[in-house]
């Protein structure tokens, strides 16, 4: 008798709404956008991403015009710029249906930028799937410590002069609009170039550009800008929290469907299964516990969230328990349990393991999640006194 944990035990697995709901987190309305997301990737994705990772890169404008049209791009936006208001369970709800973070990617600025003109004019297309946009954070010699990019963005009379530039920018080979950390904008703009498209060991098919910026924005008023001089690194601060929140969320459902593909894969792989091995049936049983576990601390954390408080300390939690999690997964249960089908690139689990290698380096790194723990904890020593 073939043995899965699908028939051992209800799992979320691959069509997690047919079964009922016992989370209060997410209802009815939190599962039909799943469903809707789900159907997207079964049909529009993954059929299609071998292709996209030999060429190494995906169709950004025509996949986020579908999923645009689906209403799945800025489901948190303001309902009067074409999003639904909806709070951030909802993106939580669809992370769990997506491994990557792309989606949530669409519409920076929103929150904080009381333009309505700007709103009009970058927001309203972003949430349609009309404009491919991407963030400007990282340099070559400031990743994880935001504090010490180099960009600057002065006054000059009328104008604005930025210089610098930013590294590994996510989908930096297609968007039209950028928006740096300096305060400026525009991809297509004299002065702004992609300097060269990046060659990355996963997460092959998004393309991550660096970009360069020695350019001049003419007559520029202040309220072209999305935050002012000095309080978009503020800003930036208070987005990381649904940016780590997002990519903890977004590996739950991968890390069940390895699980239980493996359980479902060890029969096959030996004269005996390795099922049969109680090292391997209860390391199964102690990796899926660990995903719950992580999945109990992104759904506490989104909940203190939507009701308004600080989550800072949880989201950082949770992103350092996602890569160990991962690791675990992927190494112990996965490539080894597979033995030599888990060396290539034809299972889930090997993609999984090369591209999981991102979530102990993007949106901060493990030893910066660390000491933002700490120094919630009033344990992180004290800088020295120059």
């Amino acid at each position: 008798m073939r043995r899965s944990l699908s028939s051992a035990s209800p799992m979320s697995g691959s069509d997690a709404s047919a079964e009922p709901n016992t989370d209060k987190l997410f209802t009815a309305e939190h599962e039909a956008m799943r469903s809707t997301l789900r159907r997207i990737i079964e049909q529009d994705i993954n059929p299609y991403v071998d292709e996209w990772e030999a060429k190494e890169i995906f169709p950004a404008k025509q996949l986020f015009k579908k999923l645009g049209n689906a209403g799945l791009l800025g489901v948190t936006r303001p309902v009067e710029y074409g999003g639904l208001g909806l709070d951030y369970s909802y993106s939580v709800a669809l992370a769990e249906e997506v491994r990557q973070s792309e989606l949530r990617r669409r519409a920076h600025g929103d929150r904080h930028s009381r333009s309505h003109e700007l709103k009009e004019q970058f927001l309203r297309p972003s949430i349609a799937g009309d404009l491919v946009a991407c963030l400007g954070v990282s340099e070559p010699t400031a990743g994880s410590d935001v504090a010490s990019i180099k960009t600057t963005a002065r006054r000059d009379g009328d104008d604005l002069v930025i210089n610098g530039s930013k590294m590994w920018i996510t989908s930096g080979m297609q968007a039209r609009l950028d928006v740096p950390s300096s305060q400026h904008r525009g991809v297509d703009l004299p002065g702004v170039q992609r300097a060269r498209k990046i060659r990355k060991i996963g997460i092959v098919c998004t393309a991550r550009t660096l970009l360069s910026y020695s350019s001049r924005m003419s007559e520029y008023q202040p309220a072209t800008l999305l935050a002012s001089l000095v309080r978009g690194f503020i800003y930036q601060m208070l987005q990381f929290q649904e940016e780590r929140l997002f990519g903890a969320a977004a590996n739950l459902l991968g890390l069940e469907l390895i699980i239980q593909e493996t359980a479902e894969y060890a029969p096959q792989s030996l004269r005996q299964s390795l099922l049969d091995f109680q090292t391997v049936h209860f390391r199964l049983a102690e990796l899926l516990t660990e995903v719950e576990l992580l999945r109990s601390m992104v759904y506490r954390a989104t909940a203190k969230y939507v009701a308004g408080n600080d989550v800072t300390m949880l989201a950082s939690m949770a992103k350092t328990q996602s890569w160990p999690a991962c690791t675990r997964s992927e190494r112990t249960a996965g490539l080894q349990y597979w033995g030599g089908m888990g060396f290539t690139d034809e299972v889930r689990v090997s993609r999984f393991y090369r591209d999981g290698r991102l979530l102990s380096i993007g949106a901060g790194a493990d030893e910066v999640m660390l000491s933002i723990i700490c120094k919630y904890m009033r344990t992180l020593p004290k800088p020295p006194k120059k």
